[in-house]
């Protein structure tokens, strides 16, 4: 098997200016054959030449950046390569945490070459999800090359040649299917002498059928996969992760399930579900390897379980109190609901306690590339661990994992029979049971039900109270909401409110002119300003910022007649829009600005120079422009009386 693993070293597939280059380890039959650097352009190269069974990426987000891109990517590699995410699929794990399943270390995780090795070695033996975002049909359309245009003597005998060539290959195309036996949709577009255009739905993969795009004289043959609604993520193995499960039987059943690194897998409770359905439940969150109850002696209904599932039994050596069953929870940080699934939780996390410092020895054990939760289930089990590797090697645990998978289809079967048939005793003797219990209860309705008519009475007074308190209390409600969005907006009202009194206060003063500071010039900062400060007449409004500006933004400055702009590295575009507007923009550097805040001060006299020197580049200006506009007036007339002259000869 040959994968390649990538990282991204530097830039981006978001970035125009920094192209993205990556770091490209290869891997062949399980070991590290090369490793380099390489663009996105020269990378499709290197997997178009080389073919690789396997791309392996941490996230798809560094090859693509968004599901179009992503699609246009995927097309681009070859028919046998799979692109392959290790980190799982749309509920990602980091690359460190897939890696350590296989007890494989990261030797530097801020290095791409380390990262790229080690997604590459992970997606060998099994880790990630494929990334799939094609259907298993494709199309295939047969057209012409170029345009029949207006044409001459010989047009017909043109458009007979073009729609007769794409006839031939449609009909070559169309016995390739049939020897190969694909099912097909054909439509057709009929043209003079042939036809225009064919197109073909194949039931089949693109890289199933031996018809590929090109582009002749006449025609051109167009070989296109359909994109799937919505791209899917596949594991790469299906064999479920072993599990310690603990047990909370009675009537309301709890059970929670903890992965073999002591993650919560699953955890829940219900009095709706019988003992089958718990079964399925069960097996749904991973394959149990210890089944777990929380007293000393284990319930015969966990022990059926955990019989059904072939597991290892674990039970405390004492009976637990609730306190100290809480603080098992507690200290592990999961949270639960009720005192069954409480109990639960806290029988499997025991369980796995129990078995925690026989884990850590397997991994320092144990060589990187085998499947950790494969080892530690068969040392559960009271297999050694020498006995588990001599039977195992990295390259044949996928294998193992797709065998017993379908095992498990022909076994599964017969253990479900045989397990259902004790459920249907169970149940024959309980159902005996309960018919006795139901004379004694129907004797019991009779007498319950004459009390029931008296307390009918009652209750519906007490329902009649309890639905006035109920509106009362969504009312008050409604008004406290009310209140504190009121609150809120009046708070906001009173910083403003005395930040246009500091303003007033600048105002008041001699030697200073108040500024208003705008910290980008866009529609939205300037709207954000008019909100927060106002902008009156005779403002002077301070820039921090001018990328981004456009005219109508100068516009609405203009309009509002404000005194002056003063800005600090603008361009000439931005100048000369001031000045077509005849509002005075100021360098930052001839008026100098103190801020505090959103509002600030300048000197009066700096002030006015700057405003004395805007004013004699704008009469500047204004005579540049009326002679520009005399010229202009001059030239055309003189190219109108030059084309007078050439009429009349």
């Amino acid at each position: 098997m040959k994968v390649f693993g990538i990282d991204i070293i530097k830039g981006s597939v978001r970035s125009r200016t920094k192209k993205p280059v990556f770091a490209l380890a290869k891997r062949e039959d399980g070991k590290l054959t090369q490793t380099e650097e390489a663009s996105l352009y020269r990378l499709i190269r290197v997997l178009n030449k080389e073919k690789p069974d396997i791309l392996a990426v941490d996230s798809t987000r560094e090859v693509s950046k968004n599901q179009q891109e992503l699609i246009f990517f995927m097309q681009s590699l070859p028919a046998g390569t799979k692109l392959v995410q290790v980190t799982g699929g749309e509920r990602q794990e980091s690359l460190p945490r897939v890696a350590a399943r296989y007890n494989i270390k990261l030797s530097d995780r801020f290095d791409p070459f380390s990262e790229a090795k080690t997604s590459a070695h992970v997606a060998e033996l099994g880790a990630g999800c494929e990334v799939v975002a094609f259907e298993n049909s494709c199309d295939i359309v047969v057209s012409r090359s170029r345009s029949i245009g207006k044409g001459g003597w010989s047009q017909n005998r043109y458009i007979r040649k073009i729609h007769g060539s794409v006839l031939l290959k449609a009909r070559e195309i169309e016995d390739i299917l049939r020897e190969k036996g694909f099912r097909y949709d054909k439509k057709e577009s009929k043209g003079f002498g042939g036809l225009k255009r064919v197109s073909f739905h194949v039931c089949a993969a693109k890289n199933e059928i031996s018809v590929q795009s090109e582009k002749h004289s006449d025609f051109q043959v167009r070989v296109s996969a359909r994109k799937l609604d919505r791209i899917k993520y596949l594991p790469q193995t299906v064999r479920k992760r072993p599990v310690i499960v603990g047990i909370d039987p009675g009537t309301t059943f709890g059970f929670a399930a903890v992965s073999l690194d002591g993650e919560l897998v699953a955890l829940k409770s219900s009095r709706q579900m019988s003992l089958s359905d718990w079964t399925e439940e069960i097996s749904s969150a991973g394959k149990p390897v210890v089944i777990a109850s929380d007293i000393a002696k284990m319930p015969a209904s966990v022990e059926k379980i955990r019989r059904a599932f072939k597991a290892v039994s674990y039970t405390p050596k004492e009976d637990r109190t609730q306190d100290e069953k809480a603080s098992i929870c507690i200290s592990s940080g999961f949270e639960f609901k009720n005192d069954h699934e409480r109990d639960s939780l806290s029988a499997a996390l025991e369980a796995y306690r129990s078995y925690k410092n026989k884990f850590k020895s397997i991994e320092r054990r144990i060589p990187p590339g085998y499947d950790l939760d494969y080892v530690r289930s068969g040392v559960i089990k009271g297999l050694s661990v020498e006995r588990i590797l001599s039977e195992i090697s990295p390259d044949s645990l996928k294998e193992d994992e797709t065998k017993e998978e379908i095992a498990a289809e022909f076994s599964g079967t017969d253990t479900r029979v045989s397990h259902l048939e004790g459920i249907i005793k169970d149940l024959r003797s309980h159902v005996s049971s309960l018919q006795a219990d139901n004379e004694k209860k129907s004797s019991e309705i009779k007498g319950l039900k004459k009390i029931l008519s008296s307390e009918r009475t009652k209750r519906a007074e007490e329902r009649q109270k309890s639905r006035e308190i109920s509106g009362m209390d969504s009312q008050i409600t409604t008004l406290k909401r009310r209140l504190k969005k009121e609150q809120k907006n009046t708070q906001r009202l009173l910083k403003r409110i005395s930040r246009l009194k500091r303003f007033a206060d600048l105002q008041m003063g001699g030697d200073n002119i108040p500024v208003k500071i705008l910290p980008a010039f866009t529609k939205e900062g300037l709207s954000a300003l008019e909100d927060d400060l106002g902008i009156s007449e005779g403002d002077i409004i301070c820039v921090s910022k001018t990328g981004g500006w456009g005219k109508a933004t100068v516009l609405m400055l203009s309009k509002s007649h404000i005194k002056a702009v003063i800005a600090e590295n603008f361009d000439e575009k931005l100048d000369e829009a001031f000045r077509e507007e005849k509002t005075p923009l100021l360098k930052a550097s001839e008026a100098f600005v103190s801020i505090r805040g959103r509002t600030g001060s300048v000197k009066r006299e700096d002030f006015e120079k700057a405003l004395l020197k805007w004013s004699s580049g704008q009469e500047k200006f204004e005579s540049e422009k009326k002679k520009r506009m005399i010229e202009d007036i001059v030239r055309e007339y003189k190219s109108e009386r030059e084309v007078e002259a050439r009429k009349n000869g």
